[in-house]
């Protein structure tokens, strides 16, 4: 499908946005960079086809207005009186913290996830993608300036990993489990960014790529719950197999090709000292993995139902190469890349 130009033009004002963010020198220009990543993305969230999607914009955009305006109170006092922002440097509600608060509710972290599985449930697969990686792109950056190893750090760190892992229990809608999957790998990310803008960085390229991988299949026969994947056609049981080991990958399982940004945030973590954060948040990541294997679990049995009447959807060659490509990697990537380190 050709994409219409109104829609390209807000998907460069998206992507603008977020680099006028992340190269802003103050946060009156980071600011401004959110709020024209806001005012793209609304537009790109409204779909004919979707009737939940305005009742998901709206969300969306009250949620973040909100972020914004306490965003740019705290911009207005650090930068009104810099004395009152030493002032409540050793206090508990200091100014860092309302604005880091603000930025973990732009990007939907533990304890301000409230509207993150709820705009996700009334997206389209793309924008859901699009919600779930580019948009973490500025608050993630904008929060490694203020956010340094404290206990409050690291109880936001813990209460992703468990919000993102809880949370999935019991759901059937395949978005509510991806928009937990990725609170609970902002946790992650958060604990990256205490080792180092590297470390978030090579984590956050890993899990776009999965997340990319599944979301294409998804995408491609139009699913939105767990009981659509058990009449899966069997025509190609190699798409089958592509998303269950997508989704492995995605949990951290040592195999595949998401274990290995993991491991680097683990042997940082354990060279940094923090023991207890690292055991507790592989603790929860095992849990994440029960709701993976769920949802794989009728493609696993060796004997289950197929519907006679079901017609296998047409795939173009393009998205065959692309699953393949994409499950090829994930596979095998753990081994490429420790064969690679070897070699050099």
């Amino acid at each position: 499908m050709i994409l219409h130009p109104t829609r390209a033009l807000f998907y460069l004002t998206l992507m603008m946005g977020t680099l006028i963010s992340i190269s802003s020198s103050s946060w009156l220009g980071a600011w401004t960079g959110l709020e024209i990543n806001l005012l793209s993305f609304i537009p790109l969230m409204s779909s004919k086809d979707n009737q939940f999607s305005t009742e998901a914009a709206l969300k969306y955009f009250l949620t973040q207005a909100l972020a914004s305006a306490i965003l740019i109170f705290g911009a207005i006092c650090l930068g009104l009186n810099s004395q009152l922002a030493y002032s409540f440097s050793n206090s508990f509600f200091s100014l860092n913290l309302i604005i880091a608060a603000t930025l973990l509710l732009k990007m939907g972290a533990a304890p301000f996830h409230f509207w993150f599985p709820g705009v996700m449930e009334g997206l389209g697969w793309i924008n859901g993608l699009v919600l779930m990686t580019w948009q973490k792109i500025a608050p993630m950056m904008l929060i490694s300036y203020i956010f340094s190893p404290s206990v409050i750090s690291f109880s936001f760190i813990i209460l992703c990993a468990l919000a993102g892992s809880l949370g999935g229990f019991n759901q059937t809608s395949l978005r509510k489990i991806m928009a937990y999957s990725s609170i609970n790998h902002i946790g992650w990310m958060l604990a990256a960014l205490l080792l180092g803008e590297s470390y978030w960085l090579t984590y956050f390229l890993f899990y776009s790529f999965l997340s990319s991988s599944i979301v294409l299949l998804f995408n491609l026969f139009n699913i939105s719950h767990i009981n659509q994947i058990f009449s899966l056609p069997i025509a190609n049981p190699i798409f089958k197999l592509a998303l269950f080991c997508n989704l492995l990958s995605l949990g951290g399982l040592p195999p595949f090709l998401g274990f290995l940004p993991k491991w680097i945030v683990i042997q940082g973590m354990v060279n940094a000292n923090y023991i207890f954060v690292i055991t507790l948040m592989v603790t929860m990541t095992l849990i994440t993995l029960y709701f993976y294997i769920r949802i794989g679990y009728s493609a696993f049995m060796l004997a289950h139902h197929e519907p006679k009447w079901l017609v296998t959807p047409y795939i173009s060659p393009l998205s065959q190469i692309s699953v393949i490509i994409s499950f090829s990697i994930s596979t095998m990537g753990l081994l490429l890349c420790g064969g690679v380190i070897s070699i050099i």
